[in-house]
Protein backbone atom coordinates (compact mmCIF):
# COMPACT_ATOMS: atom_id res chain seq x y z
CA UNK A 1 0.00 0.00 0.00
CA UNK A 2 1.24 3.47 -0.88
CA UNK A 3 2.23 5.75 1.99
CA UNK A 4 2.99 9.48 1.97
CA UNK A 5 5.96 11.03 3.78
CA UNK A 6 6.00 14.79 4.29
CA UNK A 7 9.12 16.77 5.17
CA UNK A 8 6.79 18.84 7.32
CA UNK A 9 8.81 21.55 9.08
CA UNK A 10 8.29 24.25 6.44
CA UNK A 11 5.80 22.48 4.18
CA UNK A 12 3.08 24.86 2.95
CA UNK A 13 0.80 22.10 1.61
CA UNK A 14 0.09 19.94 4.66
CA UNK A 15 -3.67 20.55 4.33
CA UNK A 16 -3.59 19.59 0.65
CA UNK A 17 -1.66 16.42 1.47
CA UNK A 18 -4.30 15.56 4.06
CA UNK A 19 -7.08 16.04 1.49
CA UNK A 20 -5.39 13.71 -0.99
CA UNK A 21 -4.52 11.17 1.71
CA UNK A 22 -8.10 11.14 2.96
CA UNK A 23 -9.55 10.78 -0.54
CA UNK A 24 -7.31 7.75 -1.20
CA UNK A 25 -7.19 6.44 2.40
CA UNK A 26 -3.37 6.59 2.53
CA UNK A 27 -1.29 6.48 5.70
CA UNK A 28 0.68 9.73 5.89
CA UNK A 29 3.65 10.66 8.06
CA UNK A 30 4.32 14.31 8.90
CA UNK A 31 7.99 14.29 9.89
CA UNK A 32 9.41 17.30 11.74
CA UNK A 33 11.64 18.37 14.62
CA UNK A 34 8.72 19.85 16.57
CA UNK A 35 6.36 22.77 16.50
CA UNK A 36 3.56 21.13 14.53
CA UNK A 37 0.22 20.40 16.15
CA UNK A 38 -0.70 16.68 16.07
CA UNK A 39 -3.29 16.00 13.36
CA UNK A 40 -6.80 14.86 14.25
CA UNK A 41 -7.08 12.70 11.14
CA UNK A 42 -6.29 9.06 12.03
CA UNK A 43 -4.59 8.59 8.63
CA UNK A 44 -1.96 11.19 9.54
CA UNK A 45 0.76 10.46 12.03
CA UNK A 46 3.09 13.12 13.41
CA UNK A 47 6.69 11.94 13.74
CA UNK A 48 8.87 14.23 15.84
CA UNK A 49 12.56 13.49 15.40
CA UNK A 50 15.44 14.69 17.52
CA UNK A 51 16.67 18.06 16.43
CA UNK A 52 19.48 17.93 13.95
CA UNK A 53 20.29 19.16 10.49
CA UNK A 54 19.09 16.07 8.65
CA UNK A 55 17.16 14.12 11.31
CA UNK A 56 13.79 14.38 9.53
CA UNK A 57 15.40 13.58 6.17
CA UNK A 58 17.15 10.54 7.65
CA UNK A 59 13.91 9.25 9.20
CA UNK A 60 12.05 9.58 5.91
CA UNK A 61 14.85 7.96 3.88
CA UNK A 62 15.00 5.03 6.34
CA UNK A 63 11.25 4.37 6.24
CA UNK A 64 10.11 5.20 2.72
CA UNK A 65 9.60 2.30 0.36
CA UNK A 66 9.00 1.54 -3.27
CA UNK A 67 6.04 3.46 -4.76
CA UNK A 68 5.66 5.61 -1.64
CA UNK A 69 5.54 9.40 -2.08
CA UNK A 70 7.73 12.05 -0.46
CA UNK A 71 6.68 15.71 -0.34
CA UNK A 72 9.79 17.85 0.07
CA UNK A 73 11.72 20.85 -1.18
CA UNK A 74 14.94 19.14 -0.10
CA UNK A 75 16.74 17.97 -3.25
CA UNK A 76 19.18 15.55 -1.53
CA UNK A 77 16.25 13.94 0.33
CA UNK A 78 14.33 13.60 -2.94
CA UNK A 79 17.37 11.87 -4.44
CA UNK A 80 17.54 9.43 -1.54
CA UNK A 81 13.82 8.64 -1.94
CA UNK A 82 14.13 8.09 -5.69
CA UNK A 83 16.94 5.59 -5.02
CA UNK A 84 14.47 3.64 -2.85
CA UNK A 85 12.03 3.46 -5.77
CA UNK A 86 9.74 6.11 -4.28
CA UNK A 87 8.23 9.18 -5.91
CA UNK A 88 9.10 12.74 -4.87
CA UNK A 89 7.25 16.01 -5.37
CA UNK A 90 7.86 19.62 -4.34
CA UNK A 91 5.10 21.61 -2.63
CA UNK A 92 4.80 23.71 -5.82
CA UNK A 93 3.89 20.60 -7.83
CA UNK A 94 7.21 20.09 -9.59
CA UNK A 95 8.23 16.46 -9.54
CA UNK A 96 11.65 14.99 -9.05
CA UNK A 97 12.56 12.12 -11.38
CA UNK A 98 15.57 9.89 -11.94
CA UNK A 99 16.25 11.94 -15.08
CA UNK A 100 16.04 15.35 -13.37
CA UNK A 101 17.58 14.76 -9.95
CA UNK A 102 21.22 14.99 -11.11
CA UNK A 103 20.69 18.40 -12.69
CA UNK A 104 18.72 19.57 -9.64
CA UNK A 105 21.58 18.57 -7.32
CA UNK A 106 24.16 20.29 -9.54
CA UNK A 107 22.09 23.47 -9.77
CA UNK A 108 21.65 23.44 -6.00
CA UNK A 109 25.42 23.32 -5.51
CA UNK A 110 26.02 26.18 -7.95
CA UNK A 111 23.36 28.37 -6.32
CA UNK A 112 24.71 27.58 -2.85
CA UNK A 113 28.14 28.74 -3.99
CA UNK A 114 26.66 31.97 -5.34
CA UNK A 115 24.80 32.57 -2.08
CA UNK A 116 27.96 31.90 -0.07
CA UNK A 117 29.84 34.55 -2.04
CA UNK A 118 27.00 37.06 -1.74
CA UNK A 119 26.23 37.13 -5.46
CA UNK A 120 22.68 35.93 -4.78
CA UNK A 121 20.95 37.45 -1.78
CA UNK A 122 17.27 36.72 -2.45
CA UNK A 123 15.36 33.53 -1.88
CA UNK A 124 12.77 31.73 -3.94
CA UNK A 125 9.67 33.52 -5.15
CA UNK A 126 6.70 33.53 -2.76
CA UNK A 127 4.45 30.47 -2.67
CA UNK A 128 1.25 31.17 -4.62
CA UNK A 129 -2.30 29.89 -5.09
CA UNK A 130 -1.20 28.62 -8.50
CA UNK A 131 1.57 26.58 -6.82
CA UNK A 132 -0.97 25.09 -4.42
CA UNK A 133 -3.31 24.20 -7.29
CA UNK A 134 -0.49 22.68 -9.35
CA UNK A 135 0.56 20.63 -6.32
CA UNK A 136 -2.94 19.21 -5.88
CA UNK A 137 -3.16 18.25 -9.56
CA UNK A 138 0.29 16.64 -9.68
CA UNK A 139 -0.15 14.92 -6.32
CA UNK A 140 -3.40 13.33 -7.50
CA UNK A 141 -1.69 12.03 -10.65
CA UNK A 142 1.28 10.81 -8.61
CA UNK A 143 -0.92 8.93 -6.14
CA UNK A 144 -2.82 7.24 -8.95
CA UNK A 145 0.47 6.27 -10.63
CA UNK A 146 1.93 4.99 -7.36
CA UNK A 147 -1.15 2.84 -6.73
CA UNK A 148 -0.68 1.20 -10.14
CA UNK A 149 2.98 0.39 -9.37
Amino acid sequence: MVEIYVDADACPVKEEVERVATRHQLKTYLVCDGGIRPPQNPLLQLIVVTQGADAADDWIAEHIGQADICVTNDIPLAGRCLKQGAFAIKPNGETYTDDSIGMALATREILQGLRDTGEITGGPRPFSKADRSKFLDKMEVMVQGAKRT
